[in-house]
């Protein structure tokens, strides 16, 4: 490509000049082509270790004038037909021009001028802008791409020079990070190195530093462990590693493919080597980092964050910390942590302005609100630039929410795309709204609890007390630092939540402290209007909400009626309606039971929303994997926190049972409820680290008995009596009975404990826990998590499948492995079908993932034992049209064991059927036989005779129906159940089922036998045993004519004349089978003559197979593909030139026909073709040659051999 001049002092240094004229030189750097010896390996080497290779490519031309020592380096290439693109440009349209300067400084300010010119054009067309990555980098990127074989579609994010470690050897090198891929690329003194490893295969990521591999990244797959190691910056490459290995996981759940952010906002000033998708991630990671600590929305992005002071009123001084500015919130974190926190919606916003500055008080700026608070922030750096942003969030912020216009124009993932963001306005003639839901329903004013509340036992006076000061205290706590979202929230806070909301403020503190209040307040009536538009949907999520709604909660008595039951039911299936990927899962009924006591229908689906969308990130999908991570984790600090207690249960395996429950109801479901309710107040105040503290401290307190039992029974038992006696005495309800706590009491009850207590020996003993923390130790467990389901699905699959192929359950999970990947890539990499269309997760594991044709193509290639050299591709879509059953362009693994197990273990018979099958529609389709319609007309006299039986059969049935169905009673459904099992019944093919095959398919048919046989040790044989068996096959069909009705005369009349052309050969022709070759050799020379010319890409190694003519030279001709008979070739046993005219003009026999009978008889009587169909192939090998292209290493003997350009010269 052309460069920017720049000046070159040393010209010739590691550089061989190839081509020069007065004005350019065309240079070649050393160790590149051809040649080089040891200076060859010495610059290959050079280049790898000092990145010299991406900032200079292989090939370059310089301007030189005269006698100057100075050069100006202006076009650079990385193959050599593109530097001689630009060469022969530069001698074309330059030279002349050139040769009329008189000074040398004008030439060369010409030439730079000229340069810079086309290079401002290219940028003008718009190549320069949709690529925004600096120059250096696109040439990492285009060398990436050629040494590992990767398309335009993989994107390169960064690269590292870092060593590899092959046993205890590092090599030096450079690692690749693309989106999808791990690459390293080393090449020492002749040695190189290539490593390709796909993320999705990532088992494991670890940053350690051991003896023998000091301060390294260990990157684990399932089959191997590669250790990198001397980073220059070893954090930024494994929070690189990580956000790329965690996408990839994302991708093996959802199954959805990265996208690549197209609303970023271009950096203000260039950015030295950093990519577009590296600012993408980076700006991704903080967005994330910032929804996470003020719980905003999936859609809520970070613009810009600035080290300020808030003035805090409460405390009479001025906080440090740093303001944070989005499309919808201004935030403010302090630096000391838990000092003050502060989320401001815009939506609430009234005045934003600028006070006077002073040295007390620098840059200030007041932010007032609609519920009269002000904010004051100062010593803002640029104070200008931040009101102007404000201000233009302010101008996209509706005075009042009425809609979603302030969200991103990306709706969340968790929508449905059906869905309409703002409630749909129904039209005159559709069912009123409201009729499932009603704003003046009881449920939608107030929470169950105050609906039922029973009046207070007077011995409970003492507790009513205790609420109510509880409720002072708050009522302080707003006075002092404000209510509501605009509240600060300072350590006081916390310690007013640990010591328990009061029952009435308990609803409003969760949506607050949640965030479910900024999404229902942005959101008016979509609950409503969701309500409507989910019920009276029958899906699968709406009957597993039917069996569980009475199964939530039923000892308390607001479930015990239709009110909280149909509110539960509300609620549940909105929110299966709004998020199809989660659906409904178990465990959801009993949190939204509890929601439901404290807050309206409405709160309680909003918080719903905030836990398992955010809060509670992947708990309640199909696999629960959010709760197995935490799983993870929770062992992990079990571990770390109590070593001893850790070996002992991981003997008895467990952790892994009880905390599953613990985590998915937040123990709720293993608690009483007035006790469980409280680690609910301060989960919603705190996060997950809350639940990790108290199942910590639950192990804690019992460790003593813990270590003394000898199974996991006990250890349950031990652990179920504990929790069922935490209590909480300050609770002013009724007691409400634990149904677990009933069947596990026991004569002697443990002695009560005190929930407060346990809240407060967890922050004592085990508040040290950090979210970040807690963050890295679930990328790591997801890692595990998600890769061991994916393990299972392998093993379900090969489980459902086994007893149907005969393939072994090691080469099935191979199979399968190698089918999924095909699958996976071609999410990233494009293909006919979205991904969406090819992986349905409601499916059995079976049928989850599909491959278009495409992809089963390369599939075929690689592992199919029928090897047709160019006919491969065609015989594999007709396969892949013959298995793809519902026509719906995609096959799932069972059908495509089921293609590969016929080829591999079938009989003779299997075998032979597969291949009558692939030469009859569908799998012929019409452009492959043009008598496709001739084919169809060729079963229409049987058909029609059928169809008359079958029509005379339903006359009389439908005559006796009549008579019956006056005197019958309506069938039974015993009836209908045996007549659906009668239809699902796998009904078997037998080769009289097959239908009939005519001439040109049979033709077709030859041709793919000829060229499978190609390749064959035992060639000229089979290619014997096929001519005699296809010229048996010929009389068969022109013998079955006679004894058919439907023989044209013109047909009959033409046979003799066809069989007089023949004559002469068949009498020059030697062996037994003379007049079969020459038949065959005639059908085949007619089927070549109709067969459209080949691309040019083929014709080289159609060359090469054509060089070898074998002995028997008629069928040798025969196999050849249309193109490769010239006109001097010499078929023997062809028909004259006048036969070939009378033939081609006119239509295909279409009263010529065969059976599968016929074939198999006439195939059996040759033993070459026998032994070939009988004999068995091994697909390991296959499976193994696929497997081994992910990564390679090779010894290069010279430097001659390397080429880091892999140019093809």
């Amino acid at each position: 490509m052309w460069i920017i001049p720049e000046e070159v002092l040393l010209a010739n240094a590691l550089w061989v000049s190839e081509r020069a004229n007065p004005y350019f030189i065309l240079q070649r750097r050393k160790g590149h082509g051809r040649g080089g010896g040891f200076t060859g390996l010495l610059v290959g080497t050079l280049d790898v270790v000092l990145d010299s290779s991406a900032r200079v490519a292989p090939y370059r031309i310089l301007h030189q004038t005269g006698e100057s020592q100075i050069f100006w380096n202006i076009a650079c290439g990385s193959s050599r037909k593109e530097i001689t693109e630009h060469w022969e440009w530069l001698e074309t349209n330059l030279l002349q021009t050139l040769s009329i300067f008189d000074n040398d400084d004008d030439i060369t300010t010409f030439v730079k001028g000229k340069i810079q010119g086309i290079i401002a054009e290219e940028n003008k067309s718009g190549k320069a802008q949709e690529d925004e990555d600096p120059g250096k980098f696109r040439e990492a990127e285009l060398k990436m791409r050629k040494l590992f074989g990767m398309p335009e579609e993989e994107k390169l994010v960064n690269y590292y020079p870092c060593s590899y470690w092959k046993g205890r050897v590092p090599r030096q090198g450079w690692i690749y990070l693309s989106v999808n891929h791990l690459c390293f690329y080393s090449f020492l003194l002749g040695k190189e190195v290539s490593l390709v490893v796909q993320w999705t295969d990532v088992t494991q990521l670890d940053k350690n530093a051991t003896l023998v591999f000091p301060e390294s990244i260990r990157v684990s797959t399932r089959d191997t462990e590669h250790f990198f190691s001397m980073f220059l910056n070893i954090n930024e490459t494994f929070k690189l590693m990580e956000q790329l290995a965690n996408i990839a996981m994302r991708q093996l759940l959802d199954n959805e493919s990265f996208a690549a952010d197209r609303t970023l906002p271009k950096p203000c000033k260039t950015l030295k080597n950093v990519s577009a998708l590296k600012r993408d991630l980076d700006a991704r990671a903080k967005n994330e980092r910032y929804r996470a600590l003020f719980r905003l929305t999936q859609d809520e992005r970070l613009d810009g964050h600035t080290d300020c002071t808030l003035w805090t009123p409460f405390a009479k001084m001025h906080v440090v910390g740093q303001m944070f500015v989005s499309n919808n919130y201004i935030c403010f974190a302090s630096r000391e942590e838990d000092l003050c926190q502060l989320i401001i919606p815009l939506r609430e916003v009234t005045i934003v302005e600028k006070a006077d500055s002073s040295s007390v008080l620098p840059s200030p700026l007041s932010i007032s609100t609609k519920n009269k608070m002000t904010f004051l922030f100062a010593n803002l750096k640029d104070r200008d630039f931040l009101v102007q942003r404000i201000s233009d969030f302010l101008q996209r912020t509706p005075d009042r929410p009425c809609g979603l216009n302030t969200q991103s124009e990306n709706p969340s993932p968790c929508t449905p795309p059906s869905l309409p963001s703002s409630p749909p306005v129904l039209g005159l003639g559709e069912m009123p709204q409201n009729q499932h839901y009603s704003p003046s329903l009881p449920t939608a004013k107030k929470g169950l609890l105050q609906i039922y509340q029973q009046d207070v036992p007077e011995e409970l006076g003492p507790k009513v007390t205790r609420e109510k000061m509880k409720e002072e205290s708050w009522n302080i706590h707003f006075f002092e630092f404000g209510r509501g979202v605009c509240m600060y929230r300072t350590s006081k806070t916390r310690e007013l939540v640990l010591n328990g909301i009061p029952e009435s403020l308990r609803g409003e503190l969760w949506l607050l402290f949640s965030g479910a209040q900024n999404e229902m307040a942005t959101h008016p009536d979509y609950y409503a209007s969701l309500v409507e538009q989910a019920m009276g949907k029958c899906t699968l999520a709406t009957e597993e909400i039917e069996r569980d709604l009475h199964r939530s909660m039923p000892e308390h008595h607001a479930f015990q009626n239709e009110m909280g039951i149909a509110a539960l039911r509300r609620v549940l299936t909105a929110y299966a309606y709004r998020n199809p990927n989660i659906g409904y899962c178990q465990a959801m009924n009993i949190v939204t039971s509890v929601l439901l006591l404290y807050c309206t229908e409405e709160e309680a689906f909003w918080l719903l929303v905030a836990l398992c969308e955010r809060m509670l990130p992947d708990y309640y999908n199909t696999r629960v994997v959010g709760a197995l991570v935490d799983q993870g984790v929770f062992e992990e600090l079990t571990r770390e926190c109590l070593p001893l207690l850790y070996e002992h249960m991981q003997d008895l395996g467990v952790i892994s049972t009880i905390s599953l429950s613990w985590f998915l109801t937040l123990f709720l479901s293993v608690m009483p409820f007035d006790s469980a309710v409280l680690l609910v107040d301060c989960f919603f105040y705190e996060g997950i680290k809350v639940i990790f503290q108290v199942a910590l401290a639950v192990l804690h307190a019992n460790m003593d008995q813990l270590l003394s039992c000898s199974d996991e029974g006990e250890a349950m038992t031990i652990l179920g009596r504990y929790l069922d006696n935490v209590v909480n005495k300050q609770t002013v309800s009724p007691p409400i009975p634990h149904l677990h706590a009933l069947l596990t009491s026991g004569n002697n009850p443990p002695p009560e404990i005190d929930v407060f207590e346990l809240i407060k020996a967890s922050y004592e003993k085990f508040g040290s826990l950090r979210a970040d923390v807690i963050e890295q130790m679930r990328f790591k467990q997801r890692l595990k998590v998600i890769q061991s389901l994916e393990d299972t699905a392998k093993r379900s699959v090969v489980r459902a499948i086994m007893t149907e192929s005969a393939f072994t359950i090691e080469e099935l999970e191979e199979l399968f492995v190698l089918f999924k990947a095909k699958h996976i890539m071609s999410c990233y990499w494009g293909a006919s079908s979205t991904a969406a269309e090819r992986h349905d997760p409601s499916l059995p594991y079976l049928e989850q993932y599909r491959i278009d044709c495409g992809q089963f193509i390369q599939l075929f290639s690689a592992l199919a034992p029928w090897s047709c050299g160019l006919h491969t591709n065609t015989l594999s879509s007709r396969l892949f049209r013959l298995l793809d059953q519902n026509k719906d362009t995609l096959i799932n693994f069972k059908e495509f064991v089921t293609g590969l197990s016929g080829m591999y273990h079938g009989d003779m018979t299997e075998k032979l059927k597969l291949l009558y099958k692939l030469h009859l529609p569908p799998a012929l389709c019409p452009e492959e036989a043009e008598s496709a319609l001739e084919a169809t007309q060729f079963f229409t006299d049987d058909d029609t005779l059928q169809g008359e039986e079958l029509k005379e059969a339903g006359d009389a049935s439908a005559a006796g129906d009549t008579d019956e169905k006056k005197e019958e009673k309506p069938k039974d459904y015993k009836y209908y159940l045996r007549m659906w099992a009668k239809e699902k019944e796998p009904k078997k093919e037998s080769i009289k089922d097959l239908p009939r095959m005519n001439q040109e398919q049979f033709i077709e048919m030859c041709k793919t036998l000829y060229n499978m046989f190609s390749e064959d040790p035992m060639e000229q044989e089979l290619y014997h045993g096929i001519a005699t068996v296809a010229s048996l096959l010929l009389c068969i069909g022109e013998v079955g004519k006679k004894f058919t009705n439907n023989g044209s005369k013109k047909t009959e009349a033409q046979l003799p004349s066809a069989v007089d052309a023949l004559q002469p050969e068949r009498e020059d022709s030697s062996g037994e089978g003379g007049s079969g070759q020459s038949l065959v050799s005639k059908a085949l020379a007619e089927a070549q003559l109709e067969t459209p010319p080949p691309t040019a890409a083929g014709s080289d190694e159609e060359a090469k197979d054509d060089t070898s003519v074998s002995s028997y030279s008629v069928v040798s001709a025969g196999s050849l593909q249309c193109e490769d008979i010239a006109d001097d070739t010499v078929l023997i046993g062809c028909m004259s030139g006048d036969a070939v005219e009378r033939r081609q003009g006119g239509a295909p026999d279409a009263d010529w026909s065969i059976t599968f009978e016929q074939v198999l008889a006439s195939f059996l009587t040759e033993t070459s073709l026998v032994d070939y169909f009988e004999k068995k192939h091994d697909i390991q090998s296959k499976i193994t040659a696929c497997k081994s292209l992910r990564a390679v290493e090779r010894q290069t003997s010279t430097s001659s051999d390397h080429d880091f350009s892999l140019n093809t010269h």
